[in-house]
């Protein structure tokens, strides 16, 4: 090989290596600074585009999570509601059988009859005030005319879990309406024996009634929770597929740091090295 001040081969390799090596050292400590080994396109393109997609839908499942939270809220509400409900027509049924008692007097009765409809307004009083964010299954949905509310069940909103509107207001005074569930009206009275014998057969269909509704209530209410527990088992789950994607070794990555380090300190020096050769043209001439 010829030796010349002009151009100095071994130098220009070992400048090279130097910056590979160092270019290796700055890709090294982006790795260990974000934690990921692909963090943008540039790195990889094709598994950064996957990793996006995984993404979206564990953002899209965060937005179904909160509305499976939104709907167990709504169904915990409605099913304590529901229950005050069942309590108070249990308290009904002792006043309705109490004024069949026909030895009873007028002022006896007369009281009955106002705690009854003590009792009464208190079930509308419950119903009314049974909501969640604005949704109450047991008024009719504020009188809405819905028979349901859905809530989202998957990431690309295509699928839904629904709960079923419970409507266990007091009949108007019109009567009962179809599938009305609790069947006295809020003009109920205890002021006979005839009258009161009609109600008692009212209250235990409304008991009836209420049970099953608060049964189904309960049954939607476990499929949203056990729906909600799986999108959330769900997303743990695409969080570490997209982790197994992106994410940087940082024990391999500081192992390779160490080893590039002491490469670069070699490059130096093997530049250094090469940078003396033309030193020694000046030996040959003197």
């Amino acid at each position: 090989m010829s030796i010349s001040v002009h151009t100095n081969k071994p130098a220009l390799i070992a400048l090279q290596n130097l910056n590979k090596t160092n270019d290796q050292i700055g890709e090294v400590q982006n790795h260990i600074n974000t934690g990921l080994k692909i963090a943008t396109a540039q790195d990889n393109a094709a598994v950064w585009s996957i990793a996006q997609n995984q993404r979206a839908d564990i953002g899209a499942l965060g937005a179904v999570k909160m509305s499976l939270d939104r709907a167990n809220s709504i169904a915990e509400v409605s099913m304590t509601a529901g229950a005050t409900v069942s309590d108070l027509l249990v308290q009904l049924k002792e006043k309705v059988v109490a004024a069949m008692d026909t030895s009873i007097d007028t002022a006896s009765r007369t009281a009955l009859d106002s705690e009854f409809k003590s009792i009464l307004r208190q079930i509308g009083q419950v119903t009314d005030n049974a909501a969640f964010d604005g949704a109450n299954l047991l008024n009719g949905l504020s009188g809405s005319g819905a028979t349901s509310i859905q809530f989202l069940a998957n990431s690309a909103a295509s699928s839904y879990i629904t709960l079923s509107t419970q409507d266990m207001s007091l009949a108007g005074t019109g009567g009962p309406g179809a599938g009305q569930i609790i069947t006295m009206s809020v003009g109920s009275s205890l002021d006979s024996v005839t009258i009161s014998t009609a109600v008692l057969a009212q209250l235990n269909q409304s008991i009836q009634n209420v049970n099953q509704a608060l049964g189904s209530l309960g049954s939607q209410a476990k499929q949203i929770t056990s729906h909600s527990d799986f999108v959330g088992k769900l997303t743990d789950t695409l969080q570490a597929g997209v982790g197994n994607l992106v994410d940087a070794d940082l024990a391999k990555e500081s192992a390779s740091l160490q080893a590039l380090q002491v490469q670069q300190q070699l490059g130096a020096q093997a530049l250094s090295i090469a940078n003396q050769s033309p030193q020694m043209i000046l030996q040959l001439f003197k």
